[in-house]
């Protein structure tokens, strides 16, 4: 077994679930890569939701909790308040994050704490079976919008940012070293963090949406299709801009701002 793999693979978990050509299984790896990077195996814990996403941490040989549907956010941030010393990743697709989890997101945000949210973008929901999800393009064909999706998506980085997220970025599984960076910054980054993925699903979003189920294709049509910010000009103007959006240093922690509090009602 690779290196990497064998220090950081809980092996009774194997083989993967993941469908052939799913980029779950690269953004695994780059999630390793920056840990590993980071020298903090023994300080990582790790949520995941439902979905094809919710399974990256299961394979992970740290920490892991595996929390019911929309609900990985809430339970990671039980686990900051209790555990405030933890470096914490949730890992959560884009039903799971913006569908049934958005209120969780959109609050977490919001208070600030210190979480790292990456959020598998497959414009789909891939393990039901290919309904449509909030980020699903519109007209986009799907098991549930037969003739078309009749509803706007949402944008995550945007979403993130009006919420009051204090770190933000989007990258692509094509972009694997930005990626990694990203990561690791986002680990780093003391408040909360948010790195959208946007990722191939060939099975349900490559066959419905994209009309491609080659999955270097799809990765392909994701570099085709993004413009890296401070990059756009006239002829980028209907790509996805991805890069880094948010990186705030100045804004107070939530649970280090709990702590505040507790020590001057003790003092008191």
């Amino acid at each position: 077994m690779q290196e990497l793999a064998e220090k950081y693979l809980r092996k009774e978990s194997l083989p993967f679930i993941f469908c052939p050509g799913c980029g779950d299984g690269q953004i695994l790896n780059a999630t390793i890569r920056a840990i590993d990077s980071l020298g903090i195996k023994d300080n990582i814990a790790c949520i995941g939701g439902i979905g094809c996403s919710g399974w990256i941490p299961v394979y992970l040989n740290v920490d892991v909790l595996h929390t019911p549907h929309g609900r990985a956010i809430p339970v990671a941030e039980g686990l900051k308040l209790s555990a405030p010393d933890k470096d914490i990743i949730v890992f959560s697709g884009d039903g799971d994050c913006l569908g049934i989890g958005g209120n969780h997101f959109i609050h977490a945000a919001r208070r600030n704490i210190d979480l790292t949210v990456i959020m598998i973008n497959n414009y789909i929901y891939g393990m039901t079976g290919g309904q449509k999800a909030p980020t699903t393009p519109l007209k986009a064909l799907t098991k549930t919008s037969p003739y078309g999706n009749e509803e706007r998506p949402f944008d995550g980085v945007e979403l993130a940012i009006a919420s009051g997220a204090t770190y933000v970025a989007r990258w692509t599984t094509y972009h694997a070293r930005q990626l990694v960076k990203a990561i690791k910054k986002a680990i780093q980054h003391d408040g909360f963090s948010f790195v959208e993925i946007l990722s191939q699903c060939p099975i349900q979003a490559g066959k419905n949406i994209f009309k491609e189920r080659d999955p270097w294709k799809m990765m392909q049509i994701f570099n085709n299709n993004t413009v890296q910010k401070g990059k756009e000009n006239e002829s980028s103007q209907k790509k996805i801009v991805i890069g880094e959006f948010v990186n705030k240093k100045e804004e107070k922690e939530y649970s280090k701002y709990l702590a505040d509090i507790r020590r001057e009602i003790y003092e008191n």
